[in-house]
């Protein structure tokens, strides 16, 4: 019975910190989008897609209102978003997406990090060419009809279009596009009464890697330690 008490605590506690880090995400990406583009949705896209995810993992509102209010202020964080290369063990690229106050304390973290693991810090430039940057939509597929969606989105930029899961194994639809496209993506699905899941950039691998099962885990082992790291948004990596 203690042992299965521990286990379930354990679980707890593992998805309390994963919300935890998830609010913190989403709160940075608010004041970023607050400070370069104000604090009206209705005026202010970015900020509209954050709201937008903040809701995907069941932010509270009261919580979203006030991170916007905080944001607002003359003594907001002034984050700068900068993206770290690397390699994981195995020769896998690695992109480290950061949202940080200290540039200095940053780095020093993630090559640490890398280096703990296996892997190690590279300059720019010598793996971000192996990632195409992306808009990606995710959509609840009910009453959409996805050939006529699709056949509408492509002269707004769409560059694929999908079916996958979701955390929870619920299907969602999944739809790209170049991220300079993104805004004309989102302003066209918002004309359509669309409301995504959610709404982000991503960097997604043109050259994916397989590995063994334990050279693979080796892999995921940095990877999950770069993804706890306070100032650390998102991990990209090659893994297949």
């Amino acid at each position: 019975m203690g042992r299965i008490f521990e286990v379930r605590k354990h679980a707890m506690f593992a998805r309390w910190n994963r919300m935890a880090k998830q609010f913190a995400r989403i709160g940075k990406d608010i004041t970023i989008a607050v400070r370069a583009g104000g604090p009206e949705p209705a005026n202010n896209p970015a900020l509209r897609r954050v709201i937008q995810n903040a809701r995907a993992i069941n932010m509270p509102k009261d919580r979203i209102e006030a991170a916007i209010r905080r944001a607002s202020g003359q003594e907001a964080t002034d984050y700068q978003q900068v993206i770290y290369e690397g390699y994981a063990p195995h020769g896998v690229s690695v992109l480290v997406e950061t949202a940080t106050d200290n540039p200095t304390r940053t780095v020093a973290s993630v090559r640490n990090l890398f280096s703990r693991h296996g892997g190690n810090l590279a300059s720019t430039g010598s793996v971000s060419f192996l990632f195409r940057r992306m808009g990606v939509f995710r959509l609840d597929p009910a009453g959409i009809d996805q050939d006529e969606l699709e056949l509408d989105l492509i002269d707004h930029g769409l560059d694929e279009m999908g079916e996958s899961s979701g955390d929870k194994g619920e299907p969602q639809l999944v739809v790209r596009c170049e991220f300079e496209n993104f805004g004309q993506l989102q302003k066209r699905l918002e004309e359509r009464g669309l409301t995504p899941l959610s709404a982000e950039q991503e960097y997604i691998c043109t050259v994916p890697v397989e590995l063994p099962e334990a050279a693979a885990n080796e892999v995921l082992e940095l990877i999950d330690r770069l993804e706890q790291d306070d100032d650390v948004q998102k991990v990209y990596h090659a893994l297949a």
